[in-house]
């Protein structure tokens, strides 16, 4: 790394700057003074040290995703439980085209999207994705299946994994490990296939995938590494090349409902404030199913539909006014996410007012609890063991649980029945040596009781309670972030995603609000991201102001100050007193960032013939960081400036780095000041 200090041993040794096969370090020469300028932070000439620039600036021209013009843009919205995809042409922006409708479904549950499941062969290729692989892996002989590497709800590895890497792996239904990177791949590279395959279709010829813009969403919450991993996996499935990144934009799940929210009329939404039953709708009644029958302008075309958005603001939005705020709820599958975005007229663009927060309470949330209950009756390692022996009888199992799940409701007073699959009484019985009715009597849970239909037959209340955790963790963060200073007065709750067809959801809500704001809930609500994230792609200038939802910046060493600096951080090199370790600060957690602001940093080459600079960079949920060595603190990835063939014979190179902190990923550009020569600027996020 350049003119760069070890950390630990052998610092005065290392004052030079490294090579990439040397060991990259993290401390960064800089003068010490409160506001460093170019030209005043060289420190020691002698030393050659970097030139870190702490001023930001408003670089609209810089924005990361101009470049050629497409004829399409294509958003995949990827979901732990389901996922789909919508386009739209640039040439008529106010027609998203949803995508085909999915052969196969369940009873009771809508089709739009399709389960986010995938199914290799036992050689480990692909052999298909949502209810085609479903549907095969349920008929495969159990003999056969567990050979098969069968994988559901796996998205969310993507959040908890802590050191996320190109090597993380998943485990398949029957216990088989496989490479994360490949599942996902798989997985764009179906949605790929469809849609190229739908543009065709209505071109009368193939369609050229350079012609596509490709959005793919994330949640808002998801770290760097999570988002660079997706990305990855897109370059993988050849969804775009890897030398022509702009034609893929990532999109956050909740902006992008945000946005498809202010093209919304009136006809479109159910403002549920407003309503004596249930949404509009008898409490009996399947809320999702209500939603998506909704009048909602509809054109049918070679079997997608095809919604009419506005192309100016909503009639939602003549009842905001210059300032005002509103948060939308993304309760997704397998996280849930708030923005608080505030409305800038006259255009309607959008100004996020509060770092994107949330976090694993999606709702597979039930689903856990399902199983947890299934464990006191059966036991745990029943259970176990059924999940390895039988892996296609537990999706079939899961899935009677799904549709049962979606029909719970607050005054709801008829019990729920879900099918046990044969396999699983049939397999209790020789595990046991007893029945699966014996369990359930000598289990103590007088909730759920056995119908001698082959069914789990559970009291409303016994649903409502594997709810409540789920729910509970939802409504808990909702308060905290109503208490914050900065989330006052909000006009409206956008309640949006799978989740929030669930009355149970809406109604704790309800409660949590007391009327402080309007909950509105758009038609087709499981739709708004993937309609949303199409918006995005056609004009990503949307979100003007952001906010940085981590502290980033890099280890640098200023001169030493007595009184200011710890004694055990002081270096001395040729009689000069430097600090070491000390965060330079690129930008602060919660800060507000403007699209296109950069944040400018100069590096220097430690000698004519190196190729590359590395620099370590960190992160803390802190504000206020003042060392590298702090509690908090960590690595969380590499800027790497490759300055091949931007060699000069001036005394001193200088690459200008411009790092952008305003878009939905983190980016870097460089330049050589000397030769004015494009420096190829890259940052990895994820763990080597």
């Amino acid at each position: 790394m350049c003119n760069c200090l070890g950390e630990t041993q052998g610092k005065i040794k290392q004052l030079g700057m490294m090579t990439e096969k040397e060991s990259a370090t993290d401390n960064i020469i800089a003068d010490a003074m409160a506001t460093p300028s170019p030209a005043k932070s060289m420190g020691d000439p002698g030393i050659t040290p970097l030139s870190p620039s702490h001023i930001q600036q408003n670089d609209t021209d810089s924005n990361a995703h101009t470049g050629p013009s497409f004829i399409v843009v294509v958003a995949v919205d990827f979901g732990t439980t389901s996922s789909g995809y919508a386009y739209a042409f640039t040439k008529e922006p106010e027609c998203i085209h949803t995508m085909r409708r999915w052969e196969g479904g369940d009873p009771g549950v809508s089709n739009q999207k399709t389960p986010t499941t995938i199914l290799l062969t036992p050689d480990r290729k692909f052999h298909s994705f949502g209810y085609a692989a479903r549907d095969f892996y349920h008929d495969l002989d159990p003999t056969e299946s567990k050979h098969w590497l069968y994988l559901e709800k796996f998205k969310m590895k993507l959040h908890t994994t802590a050191n996320l890497s190109i090597d993380t792996e998943l485990h398949a239904a029957n216990g088989k490990r496989v490479k994360a990177i490949d599942i996902f791949a798989y997985a764009l590279a179906f949605f790929k296939e469809q849609a190229l395959k739908e543009l065709s279709d209505q071109a009368g010829a193939e369609f050229d995938n350079t012609n596509i813009r490709w959005v793919i969403t994330v949640p808002a919450i998801w770290k760097m590494p999570a988002k660079q991993f997706m990305r990855e996996a897109a370059y993988k499935a050849g969804l775009v090349p890897r030398d022509t990144p702009e034609q893929l934009i990532i999109s956050l799940e909740p902006e992008a409902a945000s946005i498809y929210c202010r093209k919304l009329r009136l006809h479109q939404m159910i403002d549920i404030g407003t309503k004596t039953t249930q949404n509009g709708f008898s409490p009996n009644e399947n809320v999702g199913a209500g939603m998506t029958q909704a009048k909602e302008p509809v054109r049918s075309k070679r079997q997608s539909r095809t919604f009419l958005v506005e192309n100016v603001i909503g009639e939602l939005w003549s009842e905001l006014e210059e300032g005002d705020t509103y948060v939308v709820v993304d309760c997704g599958g397998g996280t849930v996410d708030l923005t608080v975005h505030q409305i800038q007229l006259p255009e309607g663009h959008l100004k996020e007012l509060y770092k994107a927060s949330g976090g694993p309470y999606g709702s597979i949330g039930i689903d856990y609890e399902f199983e947890k209950l299934l464990c006191k009756i059966f036991g745990p390692d029943f259970i176990d063991q059924f999940k390895i022996k039988r892996p296609a009888a537990w999706v079939d199992l899961m899935i009677a649980f799904e549709s049962r799940k979606r029909a719970a409701a607050p005054d709801r007073t008829n019990p729920l029945n879900i099918n046990l699959p044969f396999s699983f009484i049939d397999y209790y019985k020789k595990f046991r040596g007893h029945s699966v009715e014996h369990a359930l009597r000598k289990s103590n849970v007088d909730f759920v009781k056995w119908s001698s239909q082959g069914m789990l037959r559970m009291n409303p209340d016994a649903m409502n309670a594997l709810f409540k955790p789920t729910i509970d963790h939802i409504i808990q963060h909702l308060t905290d972030l109503f208490d914050k200073p900065e989330v006052c007065d909000i006009k409206f709750l956008f309640l949006v995603g799978g989740f929030a067809e669930s009355p149970l959801l809406q109604q704790a809500v309800q409660n949590m609000l007391h009327g402080r704001s309007r909950i509105i809930i758009p038609h087709d609500v499981g739709l708004t991201i993937l309609k949303g994230a199409v918006l995005f792609g056609l004009d990503p200038s949307v979100i003007k102001v952001r906010r940085s939802p981590l502290t980033y910046g890099v280890g640098v060493l200023n001169r030493y100050v007595e009184g200011k600096h710890p004694p055990d951080k002081m270096l001395v090199k040729d009689g000069t007193r430097w600090c070491t370790d000390v965060f330079d600060t690129f930008i602060v957690c919660d800060q507000s960032v403007a699209l296109g602001e950069t944040v400018k940093r100069s590096y220097t080459p430690a000698k004519p013939s190196q190729q590359v600079i590395i620099i370590h960079i960190y992160c803390s949920e802190k504000e206020g960081v003042g060392f590298i060595s702090e509690p908090g603190v960590r690595k969380c990835g590499t800027l790497r400036l490759d300055v091949t063939g931007t060699e000069t014979s001036a005394a001193r190179r200088e690459i200008q780095t411009h790092l952008q902190f305003g878009d939905t990923e983190i980016r870097a550009m460089a330049v050589d000041v000397a030769t004015s020569r494009t420096v190829k600027a890259s940052i990895d996020f994820l763990a080597q």
